[in-house]
């Protein structure tokens, strides 16, 4: 999902894409490959894609869609449409189009302005055709790979249920990520219990610490540090995630290590037993920093 998003098939703000025309994509049909692995990762349980914007959602379900300026991409043709709409009298706006005839031409919306109130028209024309028009044959080829499984079917029957899984609508929170995990303690009365549940206030305050100095990111990555994922997958995690901690002697360790271990095959974190926060701060953020993901450089 990660590297769909970052591709060159799709364009515009972290988190809100719209599809890209990128003639390389299209020769090599990677369109419908990226829908064909959505669906895939849908069905299986794998993380969904999350990043469309809410125009190609409403596409991909049979609605209209209606883009806004802020969709395009295009940086120097951004600025150049943005110029038309705070035109404030027809010369104005004569003078903003000029630069723009050959995209114009190419949207078919090439014809004389009668009035300021064309202004407003002339805008949407354009929006339309660089965020949805002209990228037709990249979504229909993307539409086809979301067919896969019956997903599309399922997305235009239940579309509610899907758009937070297509379209980003929500920011992990310190509380979200801890529920997530099952604590594995000692028994009571013990001393490894006593040494576990001090470890277990040091990790919900980092989580707290993560959200308010970094928000979501932070938190992303601690959730994929132990699980390999930045978001939780439409079906959950199988098996849940967990916390467990590293005693002196334990797996060979003639002593406890300093450093978070972590096992994302079975969505485990085994946490160090440090005597003070700062230095389980310390420690977790340099096995954070230190830690590059699945097949990442």
């Amino acid at each position: 999902m990660d590297t769909i998003a970052r591709s060159a098939m799709f364009e515009g703000k972290e988190n809100c894409k719209n599809l890209a025309l990128d003639s390389t994509a299209l020769r090599g049909d990677w369109y419908y490959i990226s829908g064909r692995a959505i669906a895939v990762s849908l069905v299986h349980g794998g993380p969904p894609p999350n990043f469309l914007s809410p125009a190609v959602f409403s596409l991909l379900v049979g609605n209209s869609a209606n883009p806004a300026l802020e969709d395009k991409a295009d940086l120097e043709l951004f600025e150049k449409v943005k110029k038309i709409s705070q035109s404030t009298t027809l010369e104005d706006l004569e003078k903003s189009k000029e630069p723009l005839l050959d995209c114009l031409a190419n949207a078919g919306c090439l014809r004389p302005l009668r009035s300021l109130r064309d202004r407003d028209l002339l805008v949407h024309v354009i929006v339309m055709f660089q965020v949805i028009h002209r990228v037709q044959g990249p979504f229909q080829r993307f539409c086809e790979g979301l067919k896969t499984l019956g997903v599309l079917d399922k997305m235009r029957r239940h579309p509610d249920s899907f758009r937070p899984l297509f379209c980003y609508t929500h920011m992990l929170t310190a509380d979200q990520v801890d529920d997530l995990f099952n604590i594995h303690l000692s028994p009571e009365g013990s001393n490894r219990r006593a040494a576990e549940e001090m470890v277990v206030t040091f990790w919900r305050d980092y989580l707290q610490d993560a959200e308010e100095e970094e928000g979501p990111s932070k938190l992303q990555k601690i959730l994929a540090f132990a699980t390999g994922a930045t978001a939780v997958p439409p079906i959950g995690f199988s098996p849940a995630p967990s916390i467990e901690f590293i005693h002196r002697g334990d797996d060979d360790f003639s002593s406890t290590p300093i450093f978070p271990l972590a096992n994302t095959c079975v969505n485990c974190i085994r946490l160090p037993l440090h005597v003070s926060y700062q230095l389980f701060k310390e420690k977790f953020d340099f096995a954070l920093g230190n830690t590059y993901g699945f097949g990442r450089v």
